[in-house]
């Protein structure tokens, strides 16, 4: 049986919510609303800049507004950034058993490249699945099945990890165990989405029986 680690990527692959968060606040502001750091954790956090721009700016030219706003964020990035703690070596150990991966985001692809660049790992996925190009993003489980259909991979046989409530209930709804990272929200917001666990990140020990119930030692 094939085995898949399937990632997010935005607050799971490196920690980029906060400036994701910078640049909504800063776009907002250019067209009269206020808004903080609580307000994108609990109203954007997550979701498809489409479904964003409609709620909150429906006579806007929403795409216009989204390509200004990912714009920002690439500059807020730049060029380099750090991978989440453990990431490398997870991959790493991922190799050598014989694990499958891909990133599954809600991110277009200009980011998703950009980002995974930028933290050194753009040739270390087997494929990446964009939301833009599913027939429907997270919280649809879509992506996720996707992804799996991409690396010939039963739900069952794979762990997804995730740091929102609309991507846990994606991949959850995909029928694959998921673990939640705690780069913006607490372990009960994330459990309350369907996580199994939570993790601060790669290196928490959390981790490993997960990963020893999908290598075989543990049914």
């Amino acid at each position: 049986m094939i085995h898949a680690l399937l990632f997010d990527l935005d607050g799971t692959l490196l920690a980029s919510d906060p400036l994701h968060a910078e640049a909504f606040i800063a776009l907002f502001a250019e067209h009269g609303r206020t808004i903080d750091t609580a307000f994108y954790n609990a109203r954007i956090h997550g979701r498809l800049n489409a479904e964003i721009f409609a709620e909150f700016f429906p006579d806007a030219d929403g795409a216009a507004m989204a390509e200004a706003k990912e714009a920002a964020f690439r500059d807020l990035l730049g060029p380099s950034a750090s991978p989440m703690p453990g990431l490398t070596a997870l991959l790493d150990r991922a190799d050598a058993q014989g694990w499958r991966t891909a990133v599954v985001t809600n991110a277009p692809r200009i980011n998703a490249e950009f980002m995974l660049k930028a933290i050194g790992l753009a040739d270390r996925f087997d494929t990446v699945v964009v939301s833009d190009e599913c027939a429907a993003g997270k919280p649809d489980p879509a992506p996720y099945r996707e992804a799996l259909r991409r690396l010939d991979c039963a739900p069952r046989a794979a762990r997804a990890f995730e740091d929102s409530p609309s991507g846990i209930r994606s991949a959850v709804a995909a029928g694959i165990t998921t673990l939640g990272l705690r780069s913006s929200l607490p372990d009960i917001a994330l459990r309350d989405a369907g996580a199994a666990a939570s993790l601060a990140d790669f290196t928490d020990p959390t981790l490993e029986p997960y990963l020893q119930r999908q290598s075989g030692a543990d049914p």
